[in-house]
């Protein structure tokens, strides 16, 4: 359904993503993965038409360059950063961008009910939360009903809550038959949604993966800073070392180094042994 084919962008001298070659199948979900700067939003822009690039890019056959118009009407992109005209109902935003797509405005509503928004129709975008007006940008980027949807860090400005209610809803989408390419630096979302993921340093792919495999594969671990009253330190880090967790004191509070995916384990285990959590930190 998409393909890089040796895509190379350059600005200047510098190198911002350098011989890019990956193909998605469709119905599945790829990410690009790494720091800020790593070239995803790069290569996602070379995608969308927006940038000039070496090589060649296809979207379900079509080439993104030569038949961009074509290709485009393939793919509901969710940006980053996002803009609405706050004075807008949600309703006449899903109309608005209904007209823009040249797609039925009646479309409107059932795009809505499928992000979960019907109820807030016709509240103004700008009383929407964060997370409903990621919601909103879903929406917006389903009108045409397009087999691809592309997103550039979708939960990177949402709280825990709303990360994970968007994730759930991404899977949803995905389950329906959608091809997703996502740029992403969170490892919760790569192991929830992506079947592949592509690890990108300095514009270069440095590691191909599947997504579940991809703390393991770079030795990531996680560390879960539990405070507890100071009489039961001790007590908790022999309960965490019998149930096999690398844990040491550090003055009020245990140090539990974990796998990312299992941040709340330590905390299970001592709630086990009737020993009390009064707050935690994660790094």
């Amino acid at each position: 359904m998409i393909q890089f084919d040796h895509v190379t962008k350059r600005f200047g001298r510098f190198v911002a993503v350098n011989d890019l070659d990956i193909t998605v199948p469709e119905q599945q979900a790829y990410a690009l993965w790494g720091a800020n700067g790593a070239g995803k939003t790069t290569a996602i822009k070379c995608l969308l038409g927006l940038l000039r690039y070496e090589g060649r890019i296809r979207i379900n056959g079509f080439d993104a360059a030569r038949n961009g118009r074509e290709a485009r009407r393939l793919v509901g992109y969710v940006p980053q950063e996002l803009a609405f005209y706050d004075e807008m109902t949600t309703l006449e935003s899903a109309r608005f961008f209904a007209r823009l797509k040249q797609t039925p405005t009646a479309q409107a509503v059932s795009v809505l009910a499928e992000v979960g928004l019907a109820e807030h129709a016709g509240k103004p975008v700008a009383a929407l939360s964060g997370g409903m007006k990621q919601r909103l940008a879903l929406a917006l980027a389903l009108l045409g009903d397009p087999p691809v949807l592309v997103l550039d860090e979708p939960t990177s400005n949402l709280d825990t809550a709303g990360r994970s209610q968007f994730l759930h809803l991404l899977a949803r989408v995905k389950a329906a038959g959608k091809t997703l390419l996502f740029t992403s630096h969170r490892l919760e979302e790569i192991e929830q949604l992506a079947d592949l993921v592509v690890v990108m340093e300095r514009g270069t792919v440095q590691l191909t993966c599947g997504g579940d495999e991809l703390a393991g594969r770079l030795g990531l671990r996680t560390t879960v800073k539990l405070m507890l009253p100071g009489e039961l330190l001790d007590s908790a880090l022999s309960v965490l070392q019998r149930d096999g967790f690398a844990a040491r004191r550090n003055g009020v509070g245990v140090l539990v180094e974990v796998h990312p995916s299992e941040k709340a384990r330590p905390i299970h285990s001592l709630s086990r042994a009737h020993i009390p959590v009064t707050d935690f930190e994660v790094e």
